[in-house]
């Protein structure tokens, strides 16, 4: 009993759940395979209804087409077909707005949000059979009716390039729209070239066939964009020859110059012509949705002025270069750069110089093969510029940033900073260049020095920049040792007297001193320069003189640093400062002696440091003349003073030193700088200089340089380019540290880091370039040209120093402008009227012409609208009798080439 209890339970199961199933399952044994099709579609649409657009972006939607709208697929099959059902949408719902940058040509076309797109799975990916198309179409419509969702849905049609579509929508129980775009090809009918023949073509489509309901159309709308864009730039023929014979010189590679170049007056331009970025632009103009209401006001739209547009933009043209791969070929500061840093790379395998273009070295082999030379000619034309004849004004304040000293290099108007830039250019700047230049260069340097000729782009007075690099630090003291050896043979007295006048740091001439007077004293004392101002000496109450003397001897980084270990071994037998100065002092004290025989220690201490002399406040002097003697009468003398306190120590170096001191002018002294001797020693220093050192000076040297070069570009009020211009300057400085240490960190390491600098430095410069063009297209227009920057530089930013921008994103970037009406004038201007002898001019034969410039692109919209009321589809209407509805739009876009036409038709099933 049991038993059979528990098999009519089990049965009881079954049974129920058998009844599940079947409650659930639809039973398709019968039906067609268009019916399973159908029934295929419907369940991926219903799917995708119940997700919604927020949850298929979470589960891994894509961007289709813009940034702002997302894509679905799945793949359908019917029969031994594949087709691919797409479903686009976006996550905010709103209006669709016309003629926004972000929207699907099928947006555009019929004005839709969200739609569905199927199409077959083949090469094409259109349906070239008619019935076939329609048999789909039809197919989709059934299914999205059966889910209950209006979303319109699109088959491609014909031939691709056509771009045609066909498409239905159903609009709740009632109205149904329907869509279709076609082109029309190059045999495009002169009369739908213009307004009044499209708007017709619009009005025609207004017709039904039966008389009960005959058409009243409220109203059509008219909404247009026109795209215009600047034509190409061609000088006058008259002029272009003109420039083509004064500037068809070779420039310093040899190459020639035939014309003026966008950047010819850009200070890159000495050393290379870069590609404008800026292609030109595209004006767009919008006319906004206004009512028409016959073909006479179409016909005068196409004569309206660039100020009746409601909007118009500014898009400037991108050379591709610019925001994607420059593939390597762009020729700049940055790819020079990199060939530098190759070469430094390369210079640690030698110990000389001569080495990479020594004939008996066999490792020159290795860098002959791969590393070519310039011809002679080349060679003589750059130390031609680098050594030209005659002396010129040297002024390193020139073109120098504010943050440029940041960087241990030479000013961009030096010797060698100029050297430098020659090298970056000089054939492909390989290691071999660049030492045969520099044994060239110092040959020059060296003749310079035994002829005793001013080193040219260098200063030859003034004192050592320890914060420049040591190469440019030795060639300014060989500039200073080569002056005083063209003087050596002058009286030194004369000397100085060329050299500072009466402008002396230490003392003050009396003017009001008589003729009689001077040459009194001077009979007296020996290289006396003047009177020092009113002082008197203390023992023989006598005018003071200030006597001429030596200028400091001048050293650069590495004497400063020999120096110190010296004094380091002295120990503590005088303190660093005095030591330091020592024979300065001595000098000074000597000829102060020479010039006042009865002078005192206390005296030279008065004149050469005032501050050791502590004056009493009860001194009490008056001034006054005999005439026939050079004695002042006093009042109180001598003065009351004192000495201070560290000049009062007992063994106190100074007083020593005084003691010691002959009196002798500073024409009887030996002097402090032996220019022969430190010419030789620096002579030396570049001629045995190691190739390691000479290319990390030069690397230094050539980004500051180069980065001092690209500072100086006219580019208006940009603050962004002139915050990263600052901003690269600490990045230069701080990257090439390294390269300042005795020892050098990992090799391999620090020329990886050089090649990244080098890669920020170009997105840099690929910046300035535009920054530069977008300026002097723009000049009267600075706020355009701020704000289209400010756009470029948004986008282009993030992506600085992550390699190049890619393909992708550089191919969905669009950078535009609004302009204002108060501008309009100066975009106007960017467009000339064409000339009789422009071989680009077309024969026009569109209207809606700029300065005698038709547009490249005219997109235009027109709309009907119905009541309800008082037609054929009141009786049927969901909406009230009072409600609109939009029953015909057509999107014409094209040129007088070819015409894209898109029209929607809205009807009552």
């Amino acid at each position: 009993m049991a038993s059979s209890k528990g098999k009519k339970k089990l049965e009881s199961v079954d049974e129920d759940e058998s009844m599940e199933e079947l409650e659930r399952f639809d039973d398709f044994t019968l039906a067609s395979s268009w019916e399973r099709f159908i029934s295929d579609i419907e369940a991926i649409c219903r799917l995708w209804l119940a997700d919604g657009p927020k949850n298929l972006v979470g589960k891994g939607a894509m961007l289709g087409f813009t940034k702002s709208l997302y894509k679905v697929k799945s793949e359908v099959k019917y029969g031994t077909k594949s087709y691919c059902m797409e479903y686009y949408f976006k996550i905010d719902s709103g209006k669709t707005i016309e003629w926004t940058d972000d929207l699907h040509t099928l947006q555009l076309s019929f004005g839709v949000k969200e739609f569905l797109v199927i199409s077959p799975l083949s090469a094409s990916g259109v349906i070239l059979d008619a019935p076939e198309a329609s048999k789909l179409l039809s197919s989709v419509a059934i299914a999205l009716s059966n889910c209950g969702s209006v979303w319109p849905a699109f088959v491609p049609v014909h031939d691709p390039s056509r771009k045609a579509y066909i498409g239905i929508q159903n609009l709740g129980t009632v109205f149904t729209r329907r869509f279709e775009a076609d082109l029309i090809g190059s045999q495009v009918p002169v009369k739908l070239m213009h307004l009044e023949g499209l708007y017709e073509l619009f009005v025609s489509k207004f017709s039904y066939s039966t008389a009960d309901y005959p058409t009243t159309i409220a109203k059509v709308q008219f909404t247009m964009k026109l795209t215009y864009r600047t034509p190409p730039h061609e000088e006058d023929e008259d002029s272009a020859q003109t420039r083509e014979s004064v500037e068809s010189e070779e420039n310093l590679e040899g190459k020639t110059r035939g014309r003026i170049q966008w950047d010819d007056d850009c200070p890159w331009t000495e050393w290379y012509s870069a590609e404008n970025p800026l292609k030109g632009f595209e004006l767009i103009t919008i006319w906004l949705s206004t009512k028409v209401e016959s073909s006479l006001e179409m016909a005068e739209l196409e004569n309206a002025s660039l100020y009746a547009a409601d909007k118009c933009f500014l898009q400037p043209i991108l050379s591709p270069y610019i925001i994607g791969d420059s593939g390597g070929n762009t020729i700049g500061f940055a790819s020079q750069l990199r060939l530098l840093v190759d070469a430094l790379g390369v210079s640690y395998r030698a110990q000389f110089m001569e080495d990479f273009v020594s004939v008996e070295n066999p490792s020159a082999d290795n860098f002959k093969s791969s590393a070519a030379v310039p011809p002679p000619s080349v060679l003589d034309r750059v130390l031609k510029d680098l050594f030209p004849e005659g002396v010129q004004d040297v002024d390193y304040a020139k073109g120098e940033h504010k943050n440029s000293r940041a960087i241990k290099g030479a000013p961009l108007e030096s010797l060698f900073a100029q050297f430098c830039l020659h090298s970056l250019w000089f054939g492909s700047c390989n290691i071999r260049a660049i030492a045969l230049l520099w044994i060239e260069f110092v040959r020059e340097v060296r003749w310079c020095w035994e002829e005793s000729q001013p080193l040219p782009k260098m200063v030859s007075s003034g004192s050592i920049d320890l914060s420049t690099c040591l190469i440019h630090q030795k060639l300014q003291m060989l500039a200073i040792c080569i002056a005083k050896k063209r003087n050596s043979n002058k009286d030194l007295c004369e000397e100085y007297d060329d050299q500072h006048g009466s402008s002396m740091t230490n003392y003050s001439h009396d003017l009001e001193t008589s003729d009689g007077d001077l040459k009194m004293s001077k009979q007296k004392g020996r290289g006396s320069a003047g009177f020092a101002g009113s002082m008197m000496l203390l023992n023989s109450c006598q005018r003071m003189h200030a006597p001429y003397t030596q200028d400091a001897p001048l050293m650069t980084e590495d004497m400063h640093e020999e120096r110190l270990h010296a004094l380091e071994a002295f120990g503590n037998a005088f303190s660093f400062s005095a030591q330091l100065e020592k024979d300065v002092l001595s000098s000074d004290m000597s000829a102060f002696k020479a010039a006042n025989p009865d002078a005192v220690f206390e005296d030279f201490i008065r004149w050469h440091s005032p501050g050791d002399w502590e004056e009493d406040n009860v001194n009490v002097m008056s001034k006054s003349r005999d005439d026939t003697t050079d004695k002042l009468e006093h009042s109180d003398w001598p003065p009351h003073g004192k000495l201070s306190k560290r000049m009062l120590e007992g063994g106190n170096s100074w007083r020593q030193i005084w003691n010691s001191s002959p009196a002798l002018s500073v024409s009887e002294q030996k002097p402090l700088l032996d220019p022969n001797q430190e010419g030789e020693k620096i002579l030396h220093y570049l001629e045995t200089l190691r190739p390691d050192q000479l290319l990390g000076q030069m690397v230094s040297t050539a980004f500051r340089a180069s980065l001092d070069t690209l500072s100086q570009t006219s580019f208006g009020g940009l603050k962004q380019m002139d915050t990263k211009i600052g901003q690269l300057y600490v990045t230069i400085s701080s990257a090439l540290k390294p390269l300042q240490a005795s020892n050098l960190p990992d090799k391999v390491e620090l020329i990886d880091d050089l090649n990244r600098l080098c890669l920020v430095f170009e997105h840099i410069e690929k910046l300035l370039t535009f920054a530069a063009s977008i300026h002097r297209n723009l000049l009267h227009a600075p706020r355009l040209s701020e704000a289209i920057f400010s756009q470029f530089f948004s986008f282009y930013l993030p992506r600085m120093g992550k390699g190049i921008v890619d393909a992708e994103n550089a191919k969905d970037f669009i950078v535009k402008e609004q302009v204002r009406t108060s501008e309009r004038q100066v975009i106007m201007d960017l467009f000339p009227t064409p000339t009789s002898n422009q071989s680009w001019r077309k024969v026009l034969s569109m209207g809606n012409l700029l300065n005698g410039h038709e547009p490249i692109l005219r997109e235009i919209i027109l709309s009907a609208y119905d009541r309800m009321s008082g037609n054929h589809y009141e009786s049927s209407s969901p909406w009230g009798s009072n409600e609109e509805i939009e029953t015909h739009r057509m999107y014409i876009c094209g040129t007088s080439n070819d015409l894209q036409v898109a029209l929607s038709v809205t009807s009552c099933d």
